[in-house]
């Protein structure tokens, strides 16, 4: 009869019951961080409206948080409204920023003669100053929508650019040589190897520009607007209303961390792998 191997019998009296608990200790730590941020930030309004109620500071100055959520409740569908107009145009630069900084990035990855003028202009345009491109676009084009979403499109295309550029170049020389080995075209080793490559340096940017975009439609609508968070800032600024001030505030916040949450629940979608 043949002795069993004492390196088989020493796995097979493992305790696999601590893996099986693993997924449970993981929740439980995620559960312990969520809630310790949740007290941080409620330490955080406590410690505001104390020090806004023994320095008797004016709200005209520095309002409490409990007069900020007051006018945050009672005027909730108007900033509900304001947030959404503002969503739309920094969705729709986001979209435009993203498709040409990506158009761009294919066309120096296949003809990289354009690289050095291309760049230049981006350059150009990453260096000027959004403040003062914004009351141009809104002279030329209006208070509507259009320049609201030129310029966050101008605010997010040069992100997406370099790290897409980068993700097309970052592919291993080795998987490079064997698809030339095998008279693969242009075409079929970008959507084979620099495609695939490419993509979580692509989401990389996209988490980067997409609260950008909000920051950008919100300065757009600062400069003129008819609607939109950025114009509901403006009046609560020349009226001195500083709690409708914080309270679009905290609006344009909640908007920023669900379109970050957003991109990172596409890039679990598409990236499932990593």
């Amino acid at each position: 009869m043949a002795k069993e191997n004492p390196q088989i019998s020493q796995i097979s009296q493992i305790d696999f019951s601590s893996a099986s608990s693993a997924p449970y200790a993981v929740k439980f730590l995620r559960k312990r961080v969520n809630l310790s941020g949740v007290g941080l930030l409620v330490g955080v309004f406590v410690v505001w409206e104390t020090a806004v109620r023994l320095t008797d500071t004016p709200a005209y100055l520095f309002p409490a948080p409990t007069a900020v959520f007051s006018y945050l409740f009672s005027h909730l569908a108007d900033l509900l409204l304001a947030g959404g107009v503002t969503l739309l145009e920094a969705v729709a630069g986001l979209v435009l920023g993203t498709a040409v900084g990506l158009a761009l990035a294919v066309l120096i990855t296949f003809w990289q003669q354009l690289e050095q003028g291309v760049m230049s202009l981006a350059i150009l345009i990453k260096s000027t100053p959004i403040i003062a491109i914004a009351p141009i676009l809104t002279i030329w084009l209006g208070f509507g929508p259009a320049p609201k979403v030129i310029v966050t499109a101008l605010l997010t295309f040069f992100p997406v650019l370099i790290n897409a550029l980068t993700g097309f170049r970052s592919v291993d020389g080795a998987l490079l040589d064997w698809l030339r080995s095998l008279n693969a075209t242009p075409q079929e080793i970008f959507l084979q190897a620099r495609w695939p490559g490419a993509r979580p340096y692509l989401f990389a940017a996209l988490r980067v520009v997409g609260p950008l975009a909000l920051i950008g439609a919100v300065v757009a609508e600062w400069m003129g607007a008819s609607s939109g968070l950025g114009r509901a800032m403006w009046l609560a600024y020349t009226n001195l209303n500083m709690p409708a001030l914080f309270a679009a505030v905290f609006i344009l916040t909640g908007l920023s961390t669900a379109v970050y949450q957003s991109i990172v629940w596409l890039e679990k979608q598409f990236l499932f792998w990593e």
